[in-house]
């Protein structure tokens, strides 16, 4: 894994860490996932699965609904990296 155009962070207590998320990387070839033990946000990890996409909080009441905003969020920063 190298580092990528855009960083996906997720801790690995928060429930967006049982998903395969490597598998984004493999979708958005510019990201980089970096699974780490702790992004001292412990009240949000305890309430909803979070990950931080280039330093912004992407959270959803849902797995489902939180890897969709994430994608959303990688499409954005691509596209705004692109564009420029």
């Amino acid at each position: 894994m190298g580092m990528g155009i855009v960083v996906v962070e997720v801790c690995t207590n928060n429930l967006i860490s049982m998903l395969d998320l490597e598998q984004l990387e493999e979708e958005y070839p510019e990201i980089a996932v970096m699974r780490t033990d702790c992004l001292n946000f412990c009240g949000m990890c305890r309430a909803r699965p979070y990950a931080m996409v280039n330093g912004n909080k992407i959270f959803a009441k849902t797995l489902e609904e939180c890897l969709l905003l994430i994608k959303q969020a990688i499409e954005a920063e691509l596209k705004e990296f692109y564009e420029i």
